[in-house]
């Protein structure tokens, strides 16, 4: 079975310029804690999830041994960084290198592969021109796996 069998072909993807509060609508819109970033052409640019967002809106700045200090810290500041963060672009936080994909004609037993050993959620799907025509997620593969082999 090729993945081009299971795969989720209406992708929710997002553009470098989109804003991290366009993104995070999206994210909780449709459920999901990540989309491919493309570029004009719809080739893959990043990617960018949930946890990279919290990363990026994490106060980097504070550096106490004391965490009660780095709380207190935090609370203060929190609202007025991430309601200034809004306001930037995607590409700020995404991930743009050693992206995994999978190609369209790669079996089931590459997508296994790649999702456990990478631990990803999810990976995004290209055609032979570099662009995104699908995602698979883990859950896609579990899906497959009950639907054909257990019920």
């Amino acid at each position: 079975m090729k993945v081009k069998d299971f795969m989720i072909t209406e992708v929710v993807k997002v553009h470098p310029e989109t804003t991290l509060r366009q993104l995070l609508v999206k994210l909780v819109e449709h459920k999901i804690g990540g989309v491919p970033v493309v570029d004009e052409n719809n080739r893959l640019a990043g990617m960018v999830s949930d946890g990279d967002v919290l990363r990026f809106v994490k106060p980097i700045s504070a550096k106490h041994n004391d965490f009660f200090l780095y709380y207190l810290e935090w609370e203060i500041h929190m609202e007025e960084k991430i309601l200034s963060d809004l306001e930037k672009p995607v590409k700020d936080c995404m991930k743009r290198k050693n992206l995994i994909t999978l190609s369209q004609d790669d079996d089931l037993e590459e997508a296994v592969t790649v999702l456990s050993r990478h631990h990803f959620k999810k990976v995004p799907v290209l055609d032979n021109e570099q662009k995104v025509v699908g995602v698979i997620s883990r859950g896609d593969v579990i899906r497959l796996i009950v639907k054909n082999w257990i019920m």
